[in-house]
């Protein structure tokens, strides 16, 4: 099961730009929590709380119980805006979960056992193509993490949506395909080698043709041309 934090929040009585901003000068950014057919709740929260949990990997699936008073609602931390210069969070968005309904999560996708892959011990790479992976699934069914096991696996091996061992009731919002996670890729340097002698041989020029126009003709082997012709006596 999902990690569950439980966030402290306190209300905020008034809405728009000049309330927000009286929120951020007291040292807090203001907020909202909305969703599940419920009037929307304004508040605000401890920034170096948001921080935290930014930093920390999964937020996206993490479940948080917002404690507004008295209040204790369940959600998902949805949105954060940063201040374009300082990169201070100015604004956070709840989703509140309501129990059964379905709901749309990006799960953090971890991989195990790198050490037991064939083609990452002979040097080459693990290409991740999702870091994460959306799906659908209720607030109680929602995902810690996806688990992919890596051994065996040897270099151009692809790791599709059908190797995650998922949960039952988990279904990935990309439905009309068994899309890419990751792929163990060919050593970096194998392929630059191969690049470099490709790009070699195509600059080269192919043996026996003729020098460029203006170009002297290479010396040693080459027909030495034949003197001009004496005029004829009178």
């Amino acid at each position: 099961m999902v990690e569950v934090v439980t966030i402290e929040a306190v209300a905020r009585e008034r809405a728009g730009k000049g309330a927000a901003r009286a929120t951020r000068r007291a040292g807090q950014v203001p907020g909202v929590i909305y969703g599940a057919k419920q009037p929307p709740r304004l508040l605000s929260v401890d920034p170096r709380v948001v921080l935290k949990e930014l930093h920390r990997p999964g937020w996206r699936s993490r479940l948080y119980d917002v404690k507004v008073g008295e209040v204790t609602e369940r959600a998902l931390l949805r949105d954060v805006q940063f201040h374009p210069v300082t990169d201070r969070p100015q604004h956070v968005d709840f989703q509140r979960l309501a129990a059964g309904q379905e709901i749309r999560v990006g799960v953090e996708v971890v991989f195990l056992n790198e050490a037991a892959s064939p083609g990452l011990k002979a040097g080459g790479v693990l290409n991740v193509v999702r870091h994460e992976v959306e799906v659908y699934c209720t607030p109680e069914t929602v995902p810690e993490k996806f688990e992919i096991d890596l051994t065996g696996l040897t270099i151009g091996d692809t790791i599709h949506w059908s190797a995650v061992k998922a949960p039952p009731g988990i279904r990935p919002v990309i439905a009309d395909r068994d899309f890419t996670i990751a792929t163990i890729a060919p050593p970096t340097k194998q392929v630059e080698t191969a690049a470099s002698a490709e790009a070699a041989s195509s600059a080269a020029p192919a043996k026996g043709a003729a020098p460029a126009a203006g170009g002297k003709a290479a010396s040693g082997g080459g027909a030495k041309a034949a003197p001009a012709a004496k005029p004829a006596k009178k």
